[in-house]
């Protein structure tokens, strides 16, 4: 595949430009292996639906149709599973979670992955974040009957944030 420049130019980043070295949703680490894509994550109700609404140039439209958005402020009714599972933006800074690559997080990496943009070390960084969250998989396991939606609602929401698909527990 030949390489395609993207220029970046929304609320976050100016003029920040990447390649997509990969087709869409191909040639994924052997690791990763997310249950749901940014569109299924964005049409079940994510974050409250405040994410990714100034960018939607970088994506396909195909993605924001059936979304649940909020571009003014951090809904979560919108999200699937009706309850708050996020921390604030400058929480994750001051963890240290964000590369300044991504400054909007993990989610903001997945999509960019998801379309075909590589960088090794920040991919192996976030695909291991990515696995370490899967521990919450097991809570709800031991502590919900299967298919019991109501059980633990904001580890299931946080899971849907991740990719993982908690509908399915």
């Amino acid at each position: 595949m030949k390489p395609k420049k993207i220029v970046v130019h929304d609320r976050m980043q100016k003029r920040y430009t990447y390649y997509r070295t990969e087709p869409p949703s191909k040639n994924f680490d052997s690791e990763f292996t997310p249950d749901l894509t940014p569109k299924e994550m964005l049409e079940l109700g994510v974050f409250g639906g405040k994410y990714m609404t100034d960018c939607r140039k970088e994506f396909p439209k195909a993605w924001f149709t059936n979304v649940k958005l909020s571009p003014q402020v951090h809904d979560p009714e919108l999200n699937f599973f009706k309850v708050n599972a996020s921390k604030p933006l400058p929480y994750w800074r001051e963890k240290g979670w964000i590369h300044p690559v991504d400054p909007r997080g993990w989610f903001q990496w997945y999509c960019r992955y998801y379309m075909g943009r590589r960088m090794v070390e920040e991919d192996q960084r976030q695909i291991k974040r990515w696995k370490a969250f899967k521990r919450h998989i097991a809570q709800l396991k031991i502590h919900c009957l299967s298919g019991d939606w109501n059980c633990r609602k904001k580890q299931r929401q946080a899971l849907l944030h991740w990719a993982y698909d908690s509908r399915k527990l």
